[in-house]
């Protein structure tokens, strides 16, 4: 239980830590108003609503094609796709088939895609 709270605060002080550096937002955990008013506004909804139904694999592969081209719009919808995921208990992430390390493991490569990767390792290294 306190390795999976540790691997939490781990993941939000890393989304937290790219939204400060790179678009120079300081909020403690992303909100869905991040992407107010950009076309990508609806399609993060969509991702969180398939979250909260249980598909959270499907929103994911989605989010993974999205991410193709990237822009920083897109890094701020993984961003806040896997904030809102993290926020998840483990016993709802289970029982869709998901884990804690899976969402470290799809942050990491979207942050890697993007040129981030060594603030993703500073934050993970220690798993």
């Amino acid at each position: 239980m306190h390795e999976q709270d540790y691997i939490m605060r781990l993941i939000k002080e890393m989304v937290r830590t790219i939204l400060k550096l790179v678009f120079n937002i300081d909020m403690d955990s992303p909100e869905e108003e991040l992407l107010a008013g950009t076309q990508y506004e609806e399609v993060s909804q969509e991702l969180l609503h398939m979250v909260d139904c249980g598909n959270i694999n499907e929103a994911e592969d989605r989010l993974f094609e999205l991410s193709e081209d990237n822009n920083k719009h897109k890094l701020e919808t993984a961003l806040l796709f896997y904030s809102h995921l993290n926020k998840k208990d483990d016993d709802f992430l289970q029982k869709n088939n998901f884990s804690r390390e899976e969402i470290t493991l799809g942050l990491k490569t979207i942050i890697s895609d993007y040129g981030l990767g060594t603030i993703a390792e500073s934050f993970l290294s220690e798993l």
